[in-house]
């Protein structure tokens, strides 16, 4: 990577190691897939600093700031800057609109003998990248987009991120959103901010490789993540490959998924029933009370007697299938190929290889 005048959009898209040095809370709410955390002053120090900033300005701030990151303090964090740049020499510095911090941390630094560049205009101009990528992407779905977008659709549980996974020109949009985009796709352990999944998103398209680009059919919402407009545009209008499989397959793709994989995971049946009623309870309304009461008491049974499958083809037929024929009707247009698993991997490889 030059160390020329600063291209944030070529920095996320080399995957460049990033330093980023604002406290931990600012990083929290959302940063960069290639970024570590290693902060010049703690979330106390910055608002001890801040709110010096306000009553008796910028001087005194600075001063109270050295103050605090002094003597071990300072040696501490120089450790843990120092370690990382040893173990990345081609790491860069940012903090928040790469000004005071990332500066006061580069002549430390360079003090020592180091000499990692920064990233100027900081955390802000690193987002502008990953906002503009998403507004290019709008105005390419007007004007015609520079890549071919494909969407692999399908019935809930005939497999489609199994096959995106296996595609190397495919984002996994479920993966970055740690969900797999239905009322019961909550994985356990949470979301990412909103910030940090548009951000980790935009990389993944900045380093895309190749003309074709795949993506698994989603509604605007993945969990409570929403896609980029520019995004979901591209989305809209993209060409459908639809992957088929039968009932029992589905049900039993299901069962491993949403039922064996997390008791593997050694979350309690317990736990795992609470949270597939506490699902069932949000789709209560387009379900309907009958029939909410039946797939409840199966679901109920099955933990008792280890039989998931009554349920799940309950929600299958009762509840996915019929939204999924709905939402069909106006994609028919854009299919261009229909098959099993093994047919439509191999037509999806070839496509990328066109």
């Amino acid at each position: 990577m030059s160390r020329c005048p600063n291209l944030p959009a070529d920095l996320l898209k080399g995957n460049v190691p990033l330093i980023d040095l604002r406290s931990p809370a600012e990083f929290a709410k959302g940063a960069f897939p290639a970024a570590v955390n290693l902060p010049l002053l703690t979330d106390g120090e910055r608002h001890e600093v801040g709110t010096l900033y306000k009553r008796r300005g910028r001087d005194a701030a600075v001063g109270r700031g050295h103050e605090l990151v002094s003597g071990e303090v300072r040696s501490s964090r120089m450790r843990a800057w120092t370690d990382f740049l040893r173990a990345h020499p081609n790491t860069w510095l940012y903090c928040w609109r790469g000004g005071l911090r990332s500066q006061v941390v580069q002549a430390w630094l360079r003090e020592a003998g180091w000499n990692p560049p920064r990233v100027e205009g900081g955390y802000k101009q690193l987002r502008q990248a990953c906002i503009e990528t998403f507004a290019a992407l709008a105005d390419q779905a007007q004007a015609g987009a520079a890549k071919r977008w494909l969407m692999l659709s399908g019935r809930t549980g005939v497999g489609k991120t199994e096959v995106v996974k296996t595609l190397p020109h495919a984002v996994d949009l479920e993966a970055l959103a740690n969900h797999r985009g239905s009322a019961f796709g909550g994985r356990g352990q949470g979301q990412p901010p909103p910030i940090a999944f548009e951000n980790a998103l935009a990389v993944k398209y900045l380093q895309h490789q190749g003309r074709t680009l795949i993506v698994e059919d989603e509604s605007r919402n993945i969990g409570r993540l929403s896609l980029p407009e520019g995004w979901f545009a591209q989305m809209r209008q993209a060409a459908i490959v639809l992957l088929e499989a039968p009932l029992p397959a589905r049900i039993d793709l299901i069962r491993k998924e949403y039922v064996e994989a997390p008791l593997a995971a050694c979350v309690s049946a317990a736990a795992l029933q609470e949270r597939l009623q506490a699902a069932l309870d949000r789709i209560r309304k387009r379900l309907g009370g009958a029939r909410h009461q039946q797939v409840g008491a199966a679901l109920a049974a099955a933990f008792r007697n280890g039989e998931h499958e009554r349920w799940i083809e309950m929600l299958l037929t009762w509840y996915y299938d019929p939204m999924y024929d709905y939402q069909l009707k106006t994609k028919r247009k854009r299919i261009i190929f229909i098959g099993e698993r093994r047919a439509v991997t191999e037509f999806l490889q070839a496509q990328q290889a066109d």
